[in-house]
């Protein structure tokens, strides 16, 4: 499994750089991949400091909604109930689950096997990013490590540090999309409406990695410092980056590459989904908020 640099201790933007071409290579292996180092780094923030086994392979599975509940009895923790969304559902050997305790929500360190963890099929019918094998995941008096205390996964600036990286995947996908535009130009006369939407990709593209960039310093100058507000407005320019790239790519090139082309087509589809992990207008509703009540300057 790849190793990357924490976020936060200097070499970030090595971290977002490696997630980048991740997901310009292939989005499926760069899903997995980044909820695995975010596993890592999550650990590594609230010192979960149980031994590693070195066949691991982490997922975060704490989407919402779930029915995921976490017992406390004589033999320790437990989980019982259905947590949709779990990429990876047969590959992750191990995985952080979010679920409801009596002291509030809290994260648990789950191991990723029968009888007690049953992936459910048919709950994830996708095309795009099908091969990330996001299916509902039944877990059955589940024995459960506690990583933290109530509240202390989303009451941490990593949370968002995590967002900036799935951002970074985004962006990965979205150069791979216009590498397809890119490299038809520099194989014959695209016409002078294809040589203006790969200017537009690219101004799109150069802003969307100058944001990247940014939030990199950002975190390492000071973890903590608007860590909410920075993962908004980072994942906000991405997203509307890649948008505008496949928007764009495919307005220049037709339908060819998506009918002939099946790597192109796969990735076409796979950002598409990937993006819809953004909440849109939510997180943008989100961002005014925090912004209106900031003192912040333009």
């Amino acid at each position: 499994m790849i190793d990357l640099p924490l976020p936060g201790h200097g070499a970030t933007a090595e971290r977002l750089r490696g997630l980048t071409a991740l997901g310009r290579a292939d989005l499926v292996g760069a899903r997995l991949a980044e909820g695995h180092l975010d596993a890592v780094a999550i650990r590594a923030e609230l010192a979960d400091t149980d031994q590693n086994r070195t066949d691991e392979r982490w997922g975060v599975w704490a989407a919402a909604p779930s029915s995921v509940r976490a017992e406390h009895g004589p033999a320790g923790w437990t989980l019982t109930g259905d947590r949709p969304w779990c990429s990876g559902a047969a590959w992750c050997t191990d995985a952080l689950v979010t679920a409801e305790a009596d002291d509030g929500i809290r994260l648990f360190a789950v191991r990723n096997a029968p009888p007690h963890a049953t992936p459910l099929d048919d709950t994830w019918p996708a095309v795009g990013m099908a091969g990330s094998d996001s299916r509902t995941i039944r877990f059955t008096d589940a024995p459960a490590r506690p990583v933290g205390g109530p509240g202390a996964y989303v009451d941490r600036p990593g949370f968002w540090h995590g967002g900036v990286g799935v951002a970074a995947c985004w962006f990965g996908g979205a150069l791979g999309v216009a590498d397809a535009l890119l490299s038809a130009a520099r194989r014959k006369d695209v016409g002078p409406h294809a040589l203006a939407h790969l200017g537009a990709v690219d101004v799109a593209l150069g802003a969307a990695g100058s944001v990247l960039a940014d939030a990199a310093l950002r975190i390492d100058a000071d973890p903590g410092a608007d860590a909410h507000v920075l993962a908004l407005r980072v994942r906000a320019t991405v997203e509307s980056a890649a948008t505008e790239v496949l928007d764009r790519v495919g307005r220049a090139l037709g339908a060819g590459p998506l009918c002939r082309d099946a790597d192109h087509a796969r990735r076409v589809a796979d950002l598409t989904v990937y993006l819809r992990q953004s909440h849109a207008e939510s997180d943008l509703e989100q961002l005014g908020g925090l912004v209106a009540a900031g003192d912040q300057q333009w």
